[in-house]
């Protein structure tokens, strides 16, 4: 068969006819390009028609100068034109901040309520120009020292120590050198300001919501005892009994882990009552999911039979699950936001504790217990 040569921009080889083959091959000639230069502030002064010094009191939005809305919208336009983006360095060095803020998680690994926290904080940096800059601690308070020494050589403006489980922490001295944040953790005597999630206020919501279903006989499977949301939650839980006229010591209160085998074993506990309660509250939805599973391996129907109530909202559990979970709202990216709200002003405004609301999600799990709504 006849042969062809592919011609010289080719690789030089040669190929059946017939074959349809693009092997162009660029030469140095072709990749050479002028360097793209940075546009610079003279650069988006010269295309508005304004003087530099206007151009940077566009920008920074400084106070007191008396700029017209024509001239405004023509240097943002012009920044828009040129892809124009301030020298961040130099403006640090002027104004003495670097616009980042340094989120600390002091924990295992990113799991998946830091990450909502995470999420919120990047959200309000993003509006707010700064720079979000993530470590983790391992759980190390030694780590935890080191990491934020390397972050305010990093000239980090401020700081977010956030951890999992809500809890007492050891603080590094360090932190205390920037504003500072404490997330869903606290130190002895508050000296410095912590967003924790209101846990009394969500157990007693909660529990509120079960009880205008009409449920009277409510039986509780906390979390971990020793652990402050457990007490915060278990409080609530009395409170909202006592408010409708309930005694708390009334009720079953069996205490887990937080994992969905005890949710499945406590179940099995429970129900050797005669006859069980109407609705059960659970220290988080993984334990839910656990009793969901007991109750039906006991044949009873959720929620016709027993109303089941988590807590947390968890990301692909709690709303999936069937029936899906009525349940408690942590709000972790509110409460991330607010820190790095809080942290943009300069320092925060906030002292002691500011506690956030866990609003109440409800679902199919739960339901006027079955002699309510057999009553005509």
């Amino acid at each position: 068969m006849g042969r062809r040569r592919i011609g010289e921009a080719g690789f030089g080889r040669t190929v059946r006819s017939g074959a349809s083959y693009s092997c162009g091959v660029a030469t140095h000639e072709a990749h050479r390009r002028t360097p793209a230069t940075r546009p610079r502030r003279v650069d988006v002064a010269r295309l508005a028609g304004v003087s530099p010094a206007t151009v940077s009191f566009v920008l920074n939005q400084t106070a007191g100068q008396t700029i017209s809305d024509d001239t405004r919208q023509r240097v943002l336009q012009a920044v828009a034109e040129l892809g124009y983006r301030p020298n961040r360095a130099a403006q640090g060095l002027r104004q003495g901040r670097s616009a980042t803020i340094g989120f600390v998680s002091h924990d295992a690994d990113f799991g998946e309520f830091a990450a909502s926290a995470i999420k919120g904080a990047h959200e309000a940096c993003s509006r707010q120009g700064n720079l979000l800059l993530l470590v983790n601690t391992g759980g190390s308070n030694r780590q935890a020292a080191h990491l934020i020494g390397d972050l305010l050589d990093r000239q980090a403006d401020a700081l977010i120590f956030a951890a999992v489980g809500t809890r007492s922490v050891v603080l590094p001295e360090a932190a205390l050198r920037v504003p500072t944040i404490l997330l869903n953790c606290f130190t002895p005597d508050d000296p410095v300001p912590a967003i924790l999630p209101d846990e009394v206020r969500g157990g007693r919501e909660s529990t509120q919501a079960l009880l205008d279903l009409g449920h009277r006989d409510i039986a509780y499977l906390t979390g971990k005892p020793s652990q402050w949301a457990t007490k915060a939650r278990l409080r609530g839980f009395r409170e909202a009994l006592r408010g409708a006229g309930l005694n708390p010591a009334d009720h079953t209160v069996l205490s887990g882990n937080y994992h969905a085998d005890s949710g499945y074993e406590l179940v099995r506990t429970l129900l050797q009552r005669n006859p069980p309660p109407t609705a059960i509250m659970c220290g988080n939805d993984r334990m839910a999911v656990g009793a969901l599973l007991g109750l039906l391996e006991a044949g009873l129907r959720v929620p016709d039979d027993v109303s089941v109530m988590g807590y947390d909202d968890q990301f692909q559990l709690a709303a999936e699950v069937r029936p899906a979970l009525s349940t408690v709202l942590l709000p972790y990216p509110g409460m991330g936001r607010l820190a790095a709200e809080q942290l943009a002003i300069g320092g925060p405004a906030l002292t002691g504790r500011t506690l956030v609301h866990c609003p109440v999600v409800m679902r199919d799990s739960t339901a006027p217990p079955a002699r309510a709504r057999a009553r005509p």
